[in-house]
């Protein structure tokens, strides 16, 4: 193991001399290494306020969408969606990601509440990280679905569901 040798008298002062640093001016540091991937490279946002109802136990588009073109072709997406719904007690309802007509993250919200209550208001988060291999233009929606019989509402109030989409550099 190699020992190094420390200057007590710029120890003291907080001072380091330029050769005792690599790449000794920080000015010159403009990111990551070349190789260490992981860089935020761009950043979209889509929402949507109008209010949907369903009662179909198949998906069905909520009516938020966003669409990201990757600079390259190995980057991925991070889709983080916040999403607000209403169902009726004793039933839920599940969400899916779909890019293009292909879903690609899908979860389920299930209430198992007191049947004396009569609705159920919530906001779902979720997170996902795809890797669409492609440098075109690439669309992402959010939809919905009901379990057991029930009018399944999203945005309720109007309030608003977000879907980020941000491009990560592989």
């Amino acid at each position: 193991m190699a020992l190094s040798k420390i200057d007590a008298a710029n120890f003291l002062t907080g001072t380091i001399p330029d050769t005792n640093i690599n790449n000794a001016s920080l000015d010159n540091v403009t990111g990551l290494p070349a190789g260490v991937g992981g860089k935020v490279l761009q950043v979209v946002q889509g929402s949507n306020s109008t209010q949907m109802s369903t009662t179909s136990t198949s998906l069905v588009d909520t009516g938020l969408t966003a669409s990201i073109t990757p600079s390259s072709s190995s980057n991925k997406v991070l889709i983080i969606v916040d999403a607000q719904g209403q169902f009726p007690a004793n039933t839920g309802f599940g969400n899916a990601i779909v890019r293009g007509s292909t879903a690609i993250f899908q979860t389920n919200n299930y209430s198992n509440y007191d049947s004396t209550a009569t609705q159920t208001n919530t906001r779902a988060s979720y997170c996902y990280l795809d890797s669409p291999s492609t440098t075109a233009s690439t669309s992402y929606k959010l939809q919905v679905h009901a379990y057991n019989p029930g009018t399944i509402i999203q945005n309720d109030g109007n309030n608003k569901t977000t879907m980020t989409l941000m491009e990560i550099e592989a």
